[in-house]
């Protein structure tokens, strides 16, 4: 019988140090993998890159929504100025045009309005002379005409402009 002392533990068995040998490599193991991934400056770097990556994206997110805010509070902004600016145009527009009626002599109104009358009916009148005199198919055709010319106002003023500008250089020429 083997004595020992009181408060020393039994010495261990094989099997025990081997399993506390396998715990220790287990340990200085994982110890050495954290060393090296702390040594691994590449990695480390990836790692880092993919974070910034990550916090730019998440960033450049945020921006994009205030963005999107501010210009529609400027869109809003832009159209309420606008609306304003109208009113205050249309205003100034009505105020001209009433100074002008008040600074119009009466008796220039009245002839005015007197031969804007006559002109309306003067031209009623012929368009209706004409319109009786005027056969079918050329009147169908003069309404072709006249849809197609509403149709195109921008090219046939330009041409009316271009063919007035020519006449007036020619009777110049002429004149000289």
């Amino acid at each position: 019988m083997s004595h020992q002392p009181q408060g020393e533990e039994p010495a261990p068995t094989a099997d025990q140090l081997r399993e506390r040998i396998e715990h220790t490599r287990d340990q200085l193991g994982q110890t050495l993998e954290a060393l090296a991934s702390k040594a691994d400056v590449k990695a480390q770097a990836k790692v880092k890159a993919a974070e910034v990556k990550e916090q730019a994206k998440v960033k450049a997110d945020e921006v994009k929504e205030q963005a999107k805010v501010k210009a529609g509070e400027v869109k809003e902004q832009a159209g309420e100025q606008a609306a304003l600016l109208t009113g205050q145009l249309r205003y100034k527009a009505s105020q001209a045009a009433q100074l002008i009626k008040d600074k119009t002599p009466d008796p220039v109104l009245d002839t005015a309005a007197h031969a804007a009358a006559q002109v309306r009916d003067s031209a009623a009148h012929t368009g209706h002379l004409v319109a009786e005199k005027t056969p079918g198919p050329v009147r169908e055709k003069a309404a072709t005409a006249a849809s197609l010319a509403r149709s195109n106002r921008a090219p046939l003023l330009a041409a009316a402009a271009a063919l007035a500008v020519f006449l007036l250089l020619r009777r110049n020429r002429r004149n000289r």
